[in-house]
């Protein structure tokens, strides 16, 4: 069938029951309406208008070209939408999405049949609202995703507190203060900004108001009920990213149809991804789409379950374009067999060894420690993915083989378990797999942190017996790796990860009993070398004008006349212009981390955000400060927003956020 010429929409309204308005941006196929055709659904905060349009428009041509309508949506309160955004995957923002499916079945062009997709916040909320199994949602594709709220997104991980939990609350703020478009909503723009500016929730308050696993982060958890999880699904993930895990989860534990696909990719689409090779996306969606909305006999059943990139010693470096390895395919994915390293008496990791380790080891860290773990979830592949694990690895407890002799391939998610005591109640631990190459470079093949407070479960955590021995069991995150000879496997350990992770209250010590150290990996067995296709256009990104230059810089300094280390981020989106609206958009952020060595009540965290819409006579900013704080009893939280209108920059309105909430086991 010849690609179908298609329309785009730039605004459509969709009123809900309660009488709300929300906006989309329809990429339609000519003839729809005498031709109905299935829909492809991507419901998200981030602004059809500018925030997401350029990925849009590499997206869903081509698939309006292949017979699908493709309807991008901006939730309540978010973009040209009206309301106020009420939280992160609230129930109202999941019964919109279902109110959106059923307006989109009814509509005279609609074939009756919808996917959902999406990339983070649209990953998770196509995986909730599929759990919510609306009619005629058949099937849905995931990416850098998560079936667990607590453990696998940006607030919490194993009962340790990531700073990225500040940075993406600061973040919201600031996105959400912006204005929507006035050449869409009209005169009314000004009263709908100014309800948001003045309604708009500080997410932070909500998130360290729940700091362990309770019914907050079950909501949205597909992972409560995996056996009711019945929608096809295809989810996709990046090994450069933080969200890793959900792949693994997913197909191991629902109940409909799931094929996983994990490449070498931060936080973006595949078809546009770095660091390369690519996968063809679109051809894969399509696929995916043809046979679960079109009934299309094409052979997606016959997909490997597992399909993934296995990483073949990639070198840190300023910029990674391109991750040596191959691909392989497990037709039918199952927890693999774990090759099991211990410590033998020369404290060497080994598979078989021939003696024992005996006695302890301690390991206190810095406070600062971890400045080379790059974010925690990546947009770039430059300095935002983990750096040379050299630096870090001098100031942990590190053990590692020998040179290998033989290659070594891994797939899954690596278990450590050990037997230690620690001189204080509260204490994080932190697990890094390390790659050292023949010349020393060191990279990262993967970690995992855990609080000791909660190594029984997250939902009770409990403190630990102060210098008696406790049995510790972590599970760290996925990896996909090849270990070639002469390479060694070094396991790093720490107290601390900071900026990744926050510290605790004191700085402990943890005596490790050597003997009872036992690293489980992953093996890769039963896989077949595959091809996965490349996209046909190596750069299908549309290309805005650009007023002013976009920008980034990541710098660490340590100030060696105050005693503190600072981790400063700087990114300026520049000014870009819509070649085809003339709205001008731009996003500034900048963020410092700061913490003494010795000292983990120094902590703090900063962020000043700017976001900046304009066109021909009319011009909006906003500006957005927030801060992080602790003592030892609580967490102080600052947030301020403040907008401005017009060329003369006439302050409007202005909201400020002031909270104690007290630390719990963390």
């Amino acid at each position: 069938m010849a690609d179908r010429t298609f329309t785009i929409l730039e605004n459509d309204w969709i009123t809900l029951a309660d009488g709300t308005k929300l906006a989309a941006r329809i990429f339609m196929p000519d003839g729809a309406e005498a031709d109905p055709v299935p829909a492809i659904l991507e419901f998200l905060p981030y602004r059809k208008r500018d925030g997401t349009a350029v990925r849009d428009e590499a997206t869903y041509p081509s698939f309006a070209r292949a017979g699908y309508a493709g309807v991008r949506v901006d939730i309540r309160g978010s973009g040209e939408s009206e309301g106020v955004i009420d939280g992160e995957y609230t129930p109202r923002e999941l019964s919109d999405a279902v109110e959106v499916i059923d307006w989109i079945t009814r509509q005279p062009w609609s074939s009756g049949a919808v996917g959902m997709m999406g990339i983070s916040w649209g990953g998770f909320n196509s995986l909730q609202v599929a759990a919510l199994k609306p009619k005629g949602l058949k099937a849905v594709i995931s990416i850098a995703s998560s079936v667990d709220r607590y453990n696998d997104d940006i607030h919490y991980k194993n009962g340790c507190h990531l700073y990225a939990n500040l940075s993406w609350a600061a973040t919201m703020l600031a996105y959400q203060s912006r204005s929507p478009d006035p050449a869409l909503v009209g005169e009314r723009w000004r009263e709908m900004w100014l309800e948001r500016l003045r309604e708009e929730p500080f997410f932070l308050t909500e998130w360290l108001s729940h700091q362990r696993r309770d019914d907050t982060w079950k909501q949205g958890s597909i992972g409560e009920d995996f056996a009711g999880y019945t929608v096809p699904t295809l989810v996709i993930a990046g090994w450069a990213d933080g969200y890793r895990n959900t792949p693994f989860k997913l197909i191991e534990g629902v109940a409909g149809p799931a094929k996983a696909l994990v490449g070498p990719w931060v936080h973006k689409y595949p078809h546009f991804a770095w660091p390369r090779p690519r996968a063809d996306f679109i051809g894969e969606a399509v696929a995916w789409w043809d046979h679960w909305l079109k009934d299309t006999p094409n052979g997606v059943d016959d997909w490997p379950q597992m399909r993934a990139y296995i990483l073949d010693g990639p070198r840190p470096a300023a910029l990674r374009q391109d991750d040596p390895g191959r691909w392989v395919g497990i037709p039918a994915w199952q927890e693999p067999a774990t090759e099991v390293f211990r410590l033998n008496a020369d404290g060497m990791l080994s598979a078989a060894p021939a003696s024992a380790a005996t006695g302890t080891a301690s390991v206190s860290s810095p406070e600062d420690l971890g400045t080379t773990s790059g974010e925690w979830f990546t947009l770039k592949s430059d300095a935002e993915m983990a750096g040379d694990q050299r630096l870090d690895d001098a100031r942990s407890l590190t053990f590692e083989t020998p040179p290998l002799e033989e290659v070594a391939e891994w797939l899954g998610m690596p278990r450590l378990t050990l037997r230690l005591s620690s001189d204080k109640p509260l204490a994080n631990l932190v697990a890094r797999l390390v790659d050292v190459h023949p010349d020393g470079t060191a990279t990262r093949i993967g970690y995992g942190v855990l609080n000791l407070a909660h190594r029984g479960g997250h939902a009770v955590p409990k403190p630990l017996p102060v210098g008696e021995p406790v049995d510790i069991a972590m599970t760290l995150d996925a990896c996909g790796y090849r270990l070639q000879p002469g390479h060694r496997l070094r396991l790093a350990l720490s107290t601390a990860y900071w900026p990744t992770i926050l510290p605790q209250p004191e700085t402990p010590t943890l005596a490790i009993e050597l003997a009872s150290l036992a690293l489980a990996m992953p093996r890769l067995d039963h896989a077949e070398e595959i091809s996965v296709r490349e996209p046909s256009d190596p750069d299908p990104l549309p290309k805005y004008p650009m007023r002013q230059p976009a920008e980034t810089r990541r710098t660490v300094e340590r100030d060696l006349t105050l005693g503190v280390t600072r981790y400063r981020i700087h990114e300026d989106t520049g000014t870009a212009i819509h070649p085809d609206n003339g709205l001008a958009a731009r996003q500034l952020r900048q963020e410092t981390w700061t913490i003494a060595p010795d000292d983990p009540l120094s902590m703090t965290g900063e962020t000043f955000w700017v976001t900046e819409n304009s066109r021909e006579g009319w011009s909006v900013r906003t500006e957005s400060r927030c801060r992080l704080s602790c003592t030892a009893e609580d967490f102080r939280i600052f947030a301020e927003v403040v907008a401005f209108e017009g060329e003369g920059e006439m302050e409007i309105e202005r909201k400020t956020w002031e909270e104690v909430i007290p630390r719990d086991f963390m």
